[in-house]
């Protein structure tokens, strides 16, 4: 999804607070990290309230960590996924992961790229869910807030000194999110190999 697209079925939603929670939720599904920038621009610009914004990404963005979990849970069920893991692997896999869930959400919400083999994984071995649960809200809660308040003031700064091309900068703000992620996976990557 384009920032002008996300935008702008933002802006037509204007009228409608449960329209605009259904496409911040809709759009953490794409990428969480654009839709927390895009929402937080919009509350900036006053075109969004910001109990709203921020009660529609923690929504998506855990929904999305738990689908993640039920999807490496609905795997685990299937013939073909038993036969890959051995019950004895398994079984330490499930061990090893069960004292180690809040650590573990904790790390992959903050590494870029993370998040999908760790959170699936946590649901194929069946990792406690409860624990799961908390472990996803209190890193959204922590992560989301922190993105989503730098950018609001990132916002008001890009609105007051570029004006109509605080779109170009907030481009240029994600490209440099990405690229520190990636810096970040590539040092971890390297860190684990030695």
């Amino acid at each position: 999804m384009l920032i002008s697209d996300f935008t702008a079925i933002l802006a037509a939603a204007a009228g409608s607070k449960p329209l605009q929670a259904a496409v911040i939720i809709g759009g953490t599904f794409i990428l969480e990290d654009a839709a927390t920038l895009l929402a937080a621009m919009q509350v900036a610009t006053g075109l969004l309230s910001l109990p709203l914004a921020l009660g529609a990404l923690y929504a998506g963005i855990v929904l999305g960590d738990l689908g993640l979990y039920g999807l490496g849970w609905l795997s685990a069920q299937h013939e073909w996924a038993k036969r890959l893991v051995p019950p004895r692997r398994a079984d330490l896999g499930r061990e090893w992961v069960s004292q180690r869930v809040i650590p573990l959400v904790i790390v992959s919400r903050f590494i870029p790229g993370l998040r999908l083999p760790t959170y699936t994984t946590m649901g194929f071995l069946r990792a406690p869910l409860q624990k799961f649960t908390a472990a996803a809200i209190g890193a959204t809660l922590i992560w989301t807030s922190g993105l989503f308040f730098i950018s609001m003031k990132l916002g008001l700064l890009l609105m007051r000194y570029m004006g109509a091309w605080r779109w170009a900068g907030l481009a240029g703000f994600c490209s440099f999110l990405i690229l520190v992620g990636r810096f970040a996976t590539k040092r971890y990557n390297n860190r684990k190999q030695q």
